[in-house]
């Protein structure tokens, strides 16, 4: 199996993902952030059809500030613990723009989704933006993670 798939458009994405996408869209309306202006959404969607979002949210101390994949994936944790993601979508712009820029999960999200992943026993695929407006389709959080700390790690 792949790992990953790269798309030259949305278009070219299945409609479930494009729709993924918008909701994506739609949540970085609720993004905190007046310090980088760089609003992130994320949309998650569960095995039984549900939806999960989230927005990154700032801090004036920096550290405290928390991307959208993880906001929306502890929210899930404590909505709909038993429920299997099946997709997760991510997508940025700069406040007041409505055009989207290239966002990957970062290294910090990459670890949260691939725990989760592993927790609930079966893959997810990410779904974001990278250069040229291209779109990728990582089959796997553990894809996106090869090198991982694992549970197995601290156990």
């Amino acid at each position: 199996m792949k790992e990953f798939e790269v798309f030259h458009s949305l278009e070219e994405l299945d409609q479930e993902s494009r729709y993924l996408v918008h909701k994506a869209k739609e949540a970085t309306e609720h993004s905190y952030s007046p310090y980088s202006k760089f609003q992130v959404g994320a949309a998650i969607m569960l095995e039984d059809g549900t939806f999960v979002s989230g927005a990154n949210q700032e801090n004036a101390s920096y550290p405290l500030c928390m991307c959208a994949e993880r906001v929306a994936l502890y929210a899930l944790a404590s909505q709909f613990p038993n429920k299997a993601i099946t997709k997760i979508a991510v997508v940025a712009h700069k406040k007041n723009h409505k055009e989207l820029t290239p966002a990957a999960p970062c290294g910090a999200c990459r670890q949260v989704m691939l725990e989760f992943e592993q927790r609930q026993g079966k893959p997810m695929e990410i779904i974001y933006m990278a250069e040229a407006n291209e779109w990728v389709n990582n089959k796997s959080a553990a894809s996106m993670l090869p090198f991982s700390f694992k549970k197995d790690n601290v156990i």
